[in-house]
């Protein structure tokens, strides 16, 4: 029996189930290297394409402000239209628009490839999350599944670091290239082992304005906060988006409590362990999340690290949070998740707080060490902890957009945090500005152990 859009039988093969997840796997790998992958050749970019500072940095925000904007209305098309059918959708647009990038000649062609590549995931993601869900039967399956998914994708986010440098000590486009045949392979992987469904998981239509204003919404706002970064927070143009963002979100509250037809389910709402987990996404992207940012400004800004060797310094972290996310798979099925992910972030707070007392003015890797394995495996078990969790109570009706609702916490937070540590660091980050921001990301941290100590007892899965 092969996997379809809808809700299946458990009497899945084994062997269907498991190049299933295979695939979804990959995808989750891919869109996850892609955000950090970047950040080391930023550098070799903007020389080779002749960019200006703020123009270099819009490399990385053109993707995060269109994966932000489109992940719910993603999640809703996942959900209407069949997860399946969006899927392989999206993984074309994202391999596409990587060869596009790849090739780029100058840097409005490169914009424009990694905005696609953003809208892409945003589609590719709630569409995994979605024929996840649909593959393994509720209960300890599920949960080592997702586990799995989450995992890879925590693997992701490190291994773009590693790979950057190492890619960029060649040449910048490979960081594009490597997700070509990664897409393709999903594409064909999709179409032989997940199969061809005629089903459609019940949706109802589309609700038109509350996608314009709830999409709306999260590109102004995270289009704000990342303006902020570049021009200021006084700054015109970041007022004014942030004000517009506002008035589109009261616009998009009004509508949710009154039309019939609304994006994000009431039924979503209700559910406490989602909702938590939301929050835990957003304090994961300004804690641990953030640290990529960080350690690239410091090892290529304060410690005057190549590529090659800030990618190769990378290595330790990559390694911790694979080694976390396996960690966090295999303990969630003993103990309870939220225990787990109480200690994820416990790890997170205390390695932070090592990188922040570092002394970074005579520092070298192997004083980071410590910090960096710490904040590495705390990393990989949040990220997986968190999805376990967000996503056990979700009807199979609405998977799709509770996969979204988590990944965009995630990415608004990502936008808020990076605003807020480039205020912190200035124009010419130093030692002290250095460990202030990795103060902030402490903060962070502990305020993720408050939250599931707090609500401990909702987050515990029956």
């Amino acid at each position: 029996m092969v996997v379809g859009d809808g809700e299946r039988s458990p009497n899945i093969p084994a062997g269907s189930r498991s190049a299933t997840l295979a695939v979804l796997s990959v995808a989750q790998f891919t869109t996850t290297l892609e955000f950090s992958i970047v950040y080391l050749a930023l550098p070799s970019i903007a020389a080779d394409l002749r960019l200006d500072a703020a123009s270099a940095q819009w490399v990385v925000s053109a993707y995060a402000v269109l994966f932000a904007g489109f992940l719910i209305v993603g999640g809703r098309l996942s959900d209407r239209f069949g997860a399946r059918r969006l899927f392989i959708v999206a993984v074309v647009t994202f391999g596409v628009a990587s060869a596009i990038g790849g090739a780029a000649g100058d840097g409005t062609v490169l914009l424009a490839a990694r905005g696609t590549q953003g809208f892409g995931a945003a589609l590719l993601q709630p569409a995994a999350l979605g024929l996840l869900q649909a593959t393994f039967p509720a209960g300890r399956s599920r949960g080592a599944a997702v586990s799995i998914w989450s995992s890879v994708g925590a693997s992701g986010l490190a291994a773009g670091a590693v790979l950057g440098g190492l890619l960029t000590s060649t040449s910048w486009r490979l960081t594009f290239a490597i997700n070509v045949p990664l897409t393709l392979g999903c594409a064909l992987g999709a179409a032989a082992w997940i199969g061809s469904a005629r089903s459609r998981t019940p949706g109802g239509r589309i609700p038109m304005l509350a996608s314009v204003l709830g999409t709306g919404t999260v590109l102004v706002l995270v289009l704000g906060l990342t303006l902020a970064s570049d021009v200021g927070w006084t700054a015109a143009p970041t007022f004014g988006c942030i004000g517009i963002a506002l008035l589109l979100f009261l616009g998009f509250a009004g509508n949710e409590n009154t039309a019939g037809a609304v994006l994000i389910e009431p039924t979503l709402r209700r559910i406490p362990s989602l909702r938590i987990a939301a929050g835990v996404s957003a304090l994961y992207m300004a804690s641990v999340g953030s640290e990529f940012y960080l350690l690239t400004l410091l090892l290529q800004t304060a410690l005057g690290y190549r590529p090659l060797a800030a990618g190769l310094a990378f290595l330790p972290l990559a390694v911790l949070v694979i080694a976390g996310s396996a960690t966090a798979g295999r303990a969630a099925r003993t103990y309870d998740p939220a225990t787990v992910l109480l200690g994820g972030f416990g790890a997170a707070t205390l390695g932070l707080a090592w990188l922040a007392l570092t002394p970074y003015g005579d520092a070298d890797a192997l004083q980071l060490l410590p910090g960096l394995i710490l904040s590495g495996f705390g990393n990989g078990v949040v990220f997986t902890s968190m999805f376990v969790i967000g996503t056990h109570h979700v009807p199979p009706a609405h998977r799709g957009i509770a996969g979204a609702l988590l990944t965009t916490s995630q990415y608004v937070s990502g936008a808020l945090t990076v605003a807020i540590l480039t205020l912190a660091l200035g124009p010419a980050p130093d030692h002290a500005s250095f460990r202030v921001a990795f103060l902030i990301a402490t903060a962070a941290a502990a305020a993720g152990v408050l939250l599931v100590a707090s609500r401990h007892r909702r987050l515990v899965l029956g």
